[in-house]
């Protein structure tokens, strides 16, 4: 039988160790991190079938924790749980990428209906949908892999550059400013310029692009930011 694995990253140990017997009690395969940091690598490393995941954590918080795995890729569905009741930080937390909210205390029965909700919702976790991959002239970039080739030669591009062209493929042919990918990618606390953003997409032309200097794919509009053109593009071509 193919267990579902659920990540949990608490750092009180009695709430985590609660969780952790309810949920191997409930037939599931628990993961569990007690930091941020440890959480994020686990979400990257392990890619479990749902994250349930606190708020106020050490080294990461929940927030970031959740903005920075929705801004590179990763699908899997993710329950915050936190002692943070007030509306806004529900809305917070539901914007920046979490699939449900709930305040702390709470039952278990409750966490658990919530648990199987979501993991009924997305049924293949791990499954690949079109939003994973985007295809560019004869430039293949794997979202959930972070892997990037051109011509079937792997291209050797960062994180914030594979965040850079999900964020802009989920708005394909429309206008992003460079505010919008500051805060998307780094969040403005981080890196408060936006020749960051220019910096990096000089470096993704120069991967993608035949001619960076007539890109094909990804245009400068001129005073505002930046759009990717995913009409011009056409599948690779069969060798």
């Amino acid at each position: 039988m193919n267990l579902k694995r659920i990540l949990v990253v608490e750092d009180d140990a009695s709430i985590l160790r609660g969780l952790r017997n309810a949920l191997v009690h409930e037939g599931y395969e628990v993961l569990t991190a007690t930091d941020g940091g440890k959480g994020y690598e686990s979400i990257v490393r392990e890619r479990p079938d749902l994250v349930i995941l606190d708020v106020m954590l050490p080294k990461m918080d929940g927030f970031e924790l959740c903005r920075r795995a929705r801004t590179e890729g990763v699908t899997i569905p993710i329950l915050i749980l936190t002692a943070r009741g007030a509306e806004a930080d529900r809305v917070k937390g539901l914007d920046i990428g979490a699939d449900d909210y709930l305040s702390k205390p709470f039952s278990l029965p409750e966490l658990m209906a919530r648990v199987r909700a979501l993991l009924r919702r997305v049924p293949q976790a791990h499954g690949r949908s079109a939003s994973d991959i985007l295809v560019l002239g004869d430039v293949t970039i794997d979202f959930q892999k972070f892997e990037a080739a051109k011509g079937g030669i792997p291209l050797g591009m960062s994180r914030k550059e594979f965040g850079i062209l999900r964020h802009l493929m989920s708005k394909a042919g429309d206008v992003v400013t460079r505010e919008e990918l500051l805060n998307a990618v780094w969040g403005y606390d981080r890196f408060p310029t936006t020749r960051t953003v220019d910096n990096h997409v000089a470096l993704i032309r120069s991967k993608i692009e035949t001619d960076p200097a007539q890109p094909r794919f990804l245009i400068t509009v001129h005073g505002v930011g930046y759009k990717l053109l995913l009409e011009k593009a056409r599948e690779p071509r069969s060798l």
